[in-house]
Protein backbone atom coordinates (compact mmCIF):
# COMPACT_ATOMS: atom_id res chain seq x y z
CA UNK A 1 0.00 0.00 0.00
CA UNK A 2 1.41 3.32 -1.05
CA UNK A 3 0.37 6.53 0.64
CA UNK A 4 0.88 9.92 -0.91
CA UNK A 5 0.87 13.29 0.76
CA UNK A 6 -2.12 15.38 -0.31
CA UNK A 7 -1.47 17.94 -2.98
CA UNK A 8 -1.70 21.54 -1.87
CA UNK A 9 -4.82 23.34 -3.13
CA UNK A 10 -4.31 25.31 -6.30
CA UNK A 11 -3.90 29.02 -5.57
CA UNK A 12 -7.16 30.87 -6.13
CA UNK A 13 -7.59 34.62 -6.22
CA UNK A 14 -11.34 35.14 -5.87
CA UNK A 15 -13.77 34.26 -3.10
CA UNK A 16 -16.19 32.84 -5.69
CA UNK A 17 -13.70 30.37 -7.16
CA UNK A 18 -13.83 26.72 -6.22
CA UNK A 19 -10.63 25.17 -4.89
CA UNK A 20 -9.79 21.59 -5.81
CA UNK A 21 -7.14 19.15 -4.69
CA UNK A 22 -6.41 15.45 -5.02
CA UNK A 23 -5.52 13.05 -2.22
CA UNK A 24 -5.51 9.33 -1.38
CA UNK A 25 -8.54 7.70 0.21
CA UNK A 26 -9.83 4.32 1.31
CA UNK A 27 -13.12 3.13 -0.20
CA UNK A 28 -15.13 0.51 1.68
CA UNK A 29 -18.24 -1.13 0.19
CA UNK A 30 -20.53 -3.41 2.24
CA UNK A 31 -23.12 -5.52 0.44
CA UNK A 32 -24.77 -7.53 3.19
CA UNK A 33 -28.27 -8.16 4.49
CA UNK A 34 -27.62 -5.87 7.47
CA UNK A 35 -25.92 -3.12 5.51
CA UNK A 36 -25.68 -1.88 1.93
CA UNK A 37 -23.41 1.14 1.82
CA UNK A 38 -20.20 2.68 0.57
CA UNK A 39 -17.95 5.06 2.45
CA UNK A 40 -14.85 7.07 1.65
CA UNK A 41 -12.27 7.66 4.37
CA UNK A 42 -9.60 10.34 4.13
CA UNK A 43 -8.21 9.60 7.58
CA UNK A 44 -7.29 12.76 9.46
CA UNK A 45 -6.16 14.57 6.31
CA UNK A 46 -9.24 16.60 5.34
CA UNK A 47 -12.72 17.55 6.54
CA UNK A 48 -15.65 17.61 4.12
CA UNK A 49 -18.07 20.50 4.60
CA UNK A 50 -21.62 21.14 3.30
CA UNK A 51 -21.59 21.78 -0.44
CA UNK A 52 -18.18 20.21 -1.07
CA UNK A 53 -17.94 17.60 -3.84
CA UNK A 54 -15.89 14.40 -3.66
CA UNK A 55 -15.00 12.59 -6.88
CA UNK A 56 -13.48 9.12 -6.38
CA UNK A 57 -11.36 8.02 -9.34
CA UNK A 58 -11.29 4.53 -10.82
CA UNK A 59 -13.65 1.89 -12.12
CA UNK A 60 -16.92 1.13 -10.32
CA UNK A 61 -16.64 -1.38 -7.50
CA UNK A 62 -18.97 -4.38 -7.69
CA UNK A 63 -19.19 -6.47 -4.52
CA UNK A 64 -21.03 -9.82 -4.46
CA UNK A 65 -23.87 -10.20 -1.96
CA UNK A 66 -22.69 -11.03 1.54
CA UNK A 67 -19.22 -9.55 1.12
CA UNK A 68 -17.24 -6.42 1.98
CA UNK A 69 -14.56 -4.88 -0.19
CA UNK A 70 -11.97 -2.24 0.69
CA UNK A 71 -9.37 -0.63 -1.56
CA UNK A 72 -7.12 2.39 -1.88
CA UNK A 73 -8.09 5.03 -4.45
CA UNK A 74 -7.47 8.67 -5.26
CA UNK A 75 -10.14 11.30 -4.89
CA UNK A 76 -10.58 14.91 -5.92
CA UNK A 77 -12.20 17.25 -3.40
CA UNK A 78 -13.84 20.37 -4.83
CA UNK A 79 -14.49 22.94 -2.12
CA UNK A 80 -17.76 24.86 -2.22
CA UNK A 81 -17.61 28.63 -2.30
CA UNK A 82 -19.08 30.41 0.71
CA UNK A 83 -22.36 31.27 -1.13
CA UNK A 84 -22.73 27.58 -2.16
CA UNK A 85 -22.01 26.47 1.40
CA UNK A 86 -24.58 28.91 2.78
CA UNK A 87 -27.18 27.80 0.21
CA UNK A 88 -26.55 24.13 1.07
CA UNK A 89 -27.05 24.83 4.77
CA UNK A 90 -30.25 26.81 4.14
CA UNK A 91 -31.86 24.29 1.77
CA UNK A 92 -30.39 21.02 3.05
CA UNK A 93 -33.20 20.36 5.52
CA UNK A 94 -35.81 20.64 2.77
CA UNK A 95 -33.95 18.17 0.55
CA UNK A 96 -33.61 15.76 3.47
CA UNK A 97 -37.36 15.90 4.03
CA UNK A 98 -37.90 14.86 0.40
CA UNK A 99 -35.99 11.68 1.19
CA UNK A 100 -38.26 11.05 4.17
CA UNK A 101 -41.47 11.15 2.15
CA UNK A 102 -41.95 7.41 1.87
CA UNK A 103 -43.56 4.64 3.85
CA UNK A 104 -43.19 0.89 4.08
CA UNK A 105 -46.55 0.42 5.78
CA UNK A 106 -49.69 -0.78 4.08
CA UNK A 107 -52.56 1.64 3.70
CA UNK A 108 -54.91 -0.20 6.06
CA UNK A 109 -56.77 1.25 8.98
CA UNK A 110 -56.96 -0.57 12.28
Amino acid sequence: MTTHAPQAPLPQTGWLRRKRFELPCTVRVDHKFESLHAEVDFGQVVDIHPGDEVIVHGAPIFVPYGETHEEERRATVVRATWPERLWTRLTGDFEFMELCEFSFSEERRL
